[in-house]
This record gives structure tokens, sequence and C-alpha cells, in this order.
């Protein structure tokens, strides 16, 4: 197996602006196949969503939507498929989709286990939160204006618990999953690489974090908004990964 070398660049809030005026420009010239890949995604949140609200567990739409950060950066590998094959000048369409999970390292499979596994541990606590902060009385649009207090008092402490869960999968995938759906690294380089980047450049890090987060939360929230937002932030990550972490040797065959 070959043996990579990484060298890891310092970044920058202009890092960030440059890397998200090219996600954006690459998911407008994208736009048709990057939106019907997300647009599954948005309907199975659409689904979750009135499915709760049907069993009277709104406020928990707040915290599913959280979720999604968890997992979600395992889906950047159809993204990145579909980049190259824009970059290559080819026509991306599904084939670039199946491409680009084919491509990915089998280690990615491995974070993406890791990260099943903190969804779990979140979505458990989550739950023991809800029963004790909302109770088994059904909760819909309906009960806002009475129940408000109840749904913020959740929402507030679900965040705050889920907190050092996100912080751990953010410093672990935020650079490692765009290097190993790439096979820029291997799975021990990748992690490292990633968490001496977010520590290395904590300010900047931590911007990056809240654009993820609110971006990806929001429009996890407001579903319409998702389809545009997804690809833009897939593809603003994998140019600022490039940008922070150079590769000097030949990718795997």
């Amino acid at each position: 197996m070959k043996r990579y070398s990484l060298s890891l660049q310092p970044f920058s809030l202009a890092t960030l602006r440059a890397a998200l005026g090219a996600g954006w420009q690459l998911a407008g010239a994208t736009r048709r196949i990057s939106f019907l890949y997300a647009l599954p995604f948005t309907l199975i949140g659409g689904l979750i969503f009135f499915a709760l609200h049907d069993q009277g567990l709104l406020p928990f739409a707040f915290a599913a939507a959280g979720s999604f950060m968890l997992f979600g950066p395992i889906l950047l590998a159809g993204f990145f498929g579909i980049a190259r094959a824009a970059e290559a000048g080819e026509k991306a369409g599904m084939g670039a989709i199946i491409d680009g999970f084919r491509h990915a390292s089998p280690a990615l499979w491995v974070l993406a286990f890791v990260c099943l596994l903190l969804f779990l541990i979140f979505v458990t606590d989550a739950a023991i939160l809800y029963s004790y902060m909302v109770g088994g009385t059904p909760f819909t649009f309906a009960s806002i204006p009475d129940r408000a207090q109840e749904a913020s008092r959740f929402t507030f402490w679900a965040g705050v618990s889920g907190c050092f869960i996100a912080g751990l999968v953010y410093a672990v995938t935020a650079f490692s999953v765009p290097l190993l759906a790439e096979r820029r690294a291997e799975l021990v380089q990748a992690v490292v690489a990633s968490v001496r980047s977010i520590f290395g450049n904590f300010g900047p890090a931590l911007v990056w974090a809240g654009v993820l987060g609110v971006l990806g939360i929001g429009s996890a929230l407001l579903l319409p908004l998702f389809p545009f937002v997804l690809p833009w932030l897939a593809y603003a990550g994998r140019e600022l990964v490039r940008q922070v972490i150079l590769v000097d040797a030949p990718k795997i065959d």
C-alpha cells in the first residue's frame, strides 16, 4: 500500500469565502444532477418530519434535523463523483454518483459506522430528554402557543447534550471524509490530518462549523432549501480540503 505525504496549510476566513464561492459555482454548473441526488434525502426528511408531527412529537424534529449533521458527511462521496465528472468535462449523471462511492476508500465506511454509533447515542439521549421535558402528551403545531416553553427548553438542552458529539464528529470527519472519498489518504492519516487542521486553525474552523451547522440544520428544517444547500456545502467542503491539505503522493490505483 502506498504511503501518502500530507502537507497541512493554514486557512483563514478568506479561504472559507473562496471555498464557498467555488462550491456555489460548481453547484450551479451541476444543478440538475446535484438536485436530483439531494432530493431523496429531502423527501426522507419530509417523511420523518410529518411522521413526528403525526405522532405528536413535533419538538423532536429539531433534534432530527441536527442529527443529520452526524452522518450526513458520508453522502459526500456521491457529490464528489459528480464534481470529478464535471471537472473532466463529462456529463454528470447517476453513473457519476455511483462512481463516486465506488472510487471512495473502503475506510470511509469505517467512519460511517462510527458516525452511526454516535448518531444512535445522540438520538437516545434526546429521547430521554424529551420524555422528561415534554412528556407523553402529544405535541403538534396546535400545541405551540401553549407549550412553546417546553419545546424551547427541550431544544436547548438537546443541543447542549449534542454539542460534544457534534464537535467530535466535526473534528474527525470535516477533512478526513473528503480525503477518503477521493482516496487521497489512509484512514489514520486522514483522521489525524482532520483533527490537526481543526485545532491548528481553530478560529476559522469554528466559523466553518457554524456555517455548516446554520445552513445544514436550517435547510433541514426548511426542506425546500435542502436540495440546493446540500450540494453547495458539499462542493465547498471539497474545495476547502483541497486548499488546506496538499497530497504529495499519487492516489491509490
